[in-house]
């Protein structure tokens, strides 16, 4: 089974150390097994106090970190803006160092800072609170900042931008592990949006429309209907009663997306969920979910996945075991 270890730092986020047994805590097989065993840990074992005004007890100490194929680490108080030990826990750079081989590590929030502190984003592609974006990169020169993304996924090491994009970073490898039906069951249970792309942009200093402002929502909802059918920009503007030019706008303030691009991630999520649970064809599930040849679709897969329909139908299908991701 595949075990989570979740750091708890001096000074830790409850929210986001809760974020990961909630996540992978609900996920389960066909049979209802477990797919994820969780465990928390601090650097000595002992209590750590959160940011609230209570202190958290764990059993474990740092040597669970040897055993964990994920270990997630969620943002604490203490993490600084500038690189070096003063903020960096003692032991905790050491305790990073003796992860196995292959093991992911996730960093929620401003945690960031600690896998650029020890190395792990040089050169790397990662991502942060939009809020620390700035400072962050100045600190860390090396690492490729994206504070417009909602987590970065770059295989091995995963940074998520703050504490909802944390949920959609957790379910991303809930999806990536075992599917877009588990992770859309588990979804369902923590009454969470089962699909925000990384690439989808942080909620940055957005106003709040007015009641009566209309909106792309009904479209949207529309769109979904209709997905297995060209849709154009214009099309989807007279649905929705505006413009062109307005549409666009309105539809990337709502969303964080052009409509062409959020499309496209709508197909390409549809398409996934008939490959996992359907024997169609692969050119039906192309016509189906609006790529029109299996070729456009194979293509898009590729792009957004790594692999082919096939490949990833193997992998996914209902009745198949899943293949684990390293």
């Amino acid at each position: 089974m595949h075990r989570v270890v979740v750091l708890a730092l001096d000074g830790v986020y409850p929210f986001e150390l809760s974020i990961p047994a909630r996540i992978f805590g609900t996920a389960f097989d066909v049979d209802g097994s477990p797919l994820y065993e969780i465990r928390t840990c601090t650097l000595d074992g002992k209590p750590v106090r959160s940011n609230a005004d209570f202190s958290i007890a764990v059993d474990q100490d740092w040597t669970a970190l040897r055993t964990a194929d994920t270990v997630v680490i969620p943002p604490f108080v203490d993490c600084g803006s500038e690189p070096g030990a003063d903020w960096l826990p003692t032991g905790l750079a050491e305790a990073i160092a003796q992860l196995k081989p292959g093991a992911r590590i996730v960093s929620i929030c401003t945690a960031a800072y600690v896998l650029a502190a020890v190395g792990l984003l040089d050169d790397a592609p990662a991502t942060t609170h939009w809020n620390q974006a700035a400072s962050f990169q100045r600190s860390f020169p090396r690492v490729q900042v994206d504070p417009n993304v909602l987590f970065v996924d770059h295989g091995r090491i995963l940074t998520a931008a703050g504490a909802a994009a944390g949920i959609d970073l957790c379910l991303h490898l809930v999806r990536r592990d075992h599917g877009t039906a588990v992770a859309n069951r588990v979804a369902r249970l923590c009454v969470v949006p089962p699909w925000r792309e990384g690439g989808q942009a942080q909620f940055i200093e957005r106003p709040v429309p007015e009641p009566a402002t209309s909106s792309t929502t009904a479209t949207r909802e529309w769109a979904l209907r209709h997905l297995g059918r060209p849709l154009t920009l214009s099309e989807l503007a007279d649905h929705a009663r505006m413009s062109v030019r307005t549409f666009c706008r309105k539809f990337r303030d709502e969303v964080g997306l052009p409509p062409g691009q959020w499309l496209t991630q709508q197909r390409v999520e549809y398409a996934r969920r008939l490959l996992e649970t359907t024997d169609l064809p692969i050119d039906r599930v192309a016509a189906e979910s609006g790529f029109g040849t299996a070729a456009s679709m194979r293509q898009h897969l590729s792009t957004t996945l790594g692999v082919s329909p096939t490949a990833y139908r193997q992998t996914f299908h209902a009745g198949t075991p899943a293949v684990r991701s390293s």
